[in-house]
């Protein structure tokens, strides 16, 4: 299985990249993947910022409908939505001025993990932070 993003680069993501994480996908749906993960980023002291259409506001957070909208500077863009719809967030992260892109488990875009690449932005796709994160210790 071919690895998007070895181990020093997940490190650096986690630890250096900074604390102001959008998640794409992210809704008040508490059964979703995406809300669990959330908690356990805030958990680690990062600040969550929501991307869905529905803009609702999760775990005490406002969201935003795109990420064009966040007022704020945005450090990590994780990213939880089809690998048919995830190269589209990988641009809009580039355009935003994200420092870094993670696709979460199952989403695969060769070509927007060389677009982000090639943009300067750290990048880490087809693995979870919530797993990861607790392996830094």
């Amino acid at each position: 299985m071919t690895s998007y993003g070895d181990d020093a680069t997940v490190r650096e993501i986690l630890t250096g990249t900074g604390d102001t994480w959008a998640v794409v996908g992210l809704s008040d749906n508490t059964a979703r993947a995406a809300y669990g993960v959330a908690g356990v980023l805030q958990r680690y002291g990062k600040r969550v910022v929501p991307v869905h259409p529905k803009a609702e506001t999760v775990l005490g957070e406002p969201g935003y409908a795109s990420l064009a909208e966040i007022p704020f500077p945005v450090d990590v863009v994780d990213v939880f939505v089809n690998s048919a719809l995830a190269g589209e967030v990988a641009d809009q992260a580039v355009a935003a001025g994200a420092k870094a892109v993670w696709f979460q488990l199952g989403v695969v875009d060769e070509a927007a993990y060389a677009r982000t690449r090639t943009a300067g932005l750290s990048m880490v796709m087809d693995r979870c932070p919530a797993i990861e994160i607790p392996r830094l210790g």
